[in-house]
């Protein structure tokens, strides 16, 4: 049953939280469009469609990238304040067991958590469909940066169709769905190619929703024999859709967790390799609402020891915490990205090795 002090800290914390994310949501705001201010500019659109097409979708972008430090850094925030007025000691010293103080925090942070955790799942993604559409449309595409890697890699890509089967496009436009400059596929029994096909050109038939290839030449291989077939018009199916060759960095960001899941499998079955940056998201999107669990119950044990120095004391010391759980999480997503650390550890490190700390502070808090 929920009480009195339970409905007081419980208030304390859901108004903290927000208005902590609110602040955050304005600064990086702020940051954020002074920086691309000259983009805004020279794009020419009204404030209005940024407002809407932009910063809608940058603004929960950043909240799910920094919440569980949002929530960190509020409970420390009210509790020091609590525990400056001695609020704690009277509660403590009222028979009130340190237990039964921290439940309505715990109580809290599993609704804030849950409420995270399905928007981290479900609502998230879509509002990053708005800033990725909006960042590749009119920035990505007017940076020399972004030109210069287009250029060097040029306009031609590589995919894998399954586990035995790669092909290659040449010269291929987005808005036409077309191929100018080739297409050829290979296909290996062992070690041995089994299989050639080249084609002057592969279109997308939009009426069929299917690949076209014109000017097709067939090579089937089986050791020293060769067999050459031409077809002038052939269909083909690659697994892939026009909007799947051209790599998205912001794929993995615009998904639902159930298509993040689905793409996963999907690339699994192709054989396709570099998977790690997308099954380090899969996982961070339950690890992440877990820490927020963690952190909170970390913060109330830190903040709740009155100190000479104050609620000051207790913020520096939560903010170094802070400093070091976002580090941990970034070293650990580099090493699963670009080594060989499993992406599901990656992802629940930084959980694993705070859960450790908050319950080493939990036994030193004075009770």
């Amino acid at each position: 049953m929920i009480k009195k002090l339970d409905w007081y800290i419980l208030k304390k914390l859901f108004s903290t939280t927000i208005f902590m994310v609110v602040i955050f949501s304005v600064l990086s705001g702020v940051v954020d469009a002074s920086e691309k201010a000259d983009d805004f500019v020279k794009s020419g659109l009204s404030a209005y469609y940024i407002l809407t097409k932009y910063f809608a979708g940058f603004i929960p972008f950043i909240i799910s990238m920094i919440f569980p430090l949002m929530v960190f850094i509020a409970v420390i925030l009210f509790t020091s304040k609590m525990a400056g007025r001695s609020e704690i000691v009277a509660m403590l010293a009222g028979g009130i067991r340190f237990n039964r103080m921290l439940r309505p925090y715990l109580l809290g942070a599993i609704v804030i958590g849950a409420v995270f955790w399905y928007a981290t799942q479900y609502l998230i993604p879509k509002a990053n469909v708005l800033r990725a559409n909006f960042q590749s449309t009119y920035i990505d595409s007017k940076s020399a940066y972004e030109i210069g890697q287009y250029l060097s890699k040029g306009s031609s890509f590589y995919i894998r169709i399954d586990s035995n089967t790669y092909a290659g496009i040449r010269n291929y436009d987005t808005a036409s769905k077309k191929a100018y400059g080739g297409f050829f596929m290979d296909r290996l029994e062992g070690t041995q190619v089994a299989y050639k096909l080249r084609a002057e050109s592969l279109r997308w038939d939009t009426g069929a929703k299917s690949w076209k290839l014109d000017k097709v030449v067939e090579r089937h291989i089986n050791g020293i024999k060769e067999e050459v077939t031409t077809t002038p018009v052939m269909d083909i199916n690659l697994n892939v859709k026009p909007d799947e060759i051209k790599p998205d960095k912001y794929l993995k960001d615009k998904m639902t967790t159930p298509e993040l899941k689905h793409f996963i499998q999907l690339e699994e079955l192709r054989g396709s390799e570099g998977l790690n940056d997308y099954k380090v998201e899969r996982y961070r999107r339950d690890a992440t609402p877990v820490s927020v669990l963690i952190l909170t119950i970390m913060g109330a044990v830190i903040a709740s020891r009155k100190t000479r120095g104050g609620s000051g004391l207790h913020m520096a010391f939560g903010i170094i915490l802070a400093a070091s759980f976002v580090v941990m999480d970034k070293f650990s997503i580099t090493f699963s990205t670009k080594g060989n650390l499993h992406p599901m550890l990656a992802a629940w490190m930084p959980n694993i090795i705070f859960g450790l700390i908050g319950i080493w502070l939990y036994r030193k808090a004075p009770k």
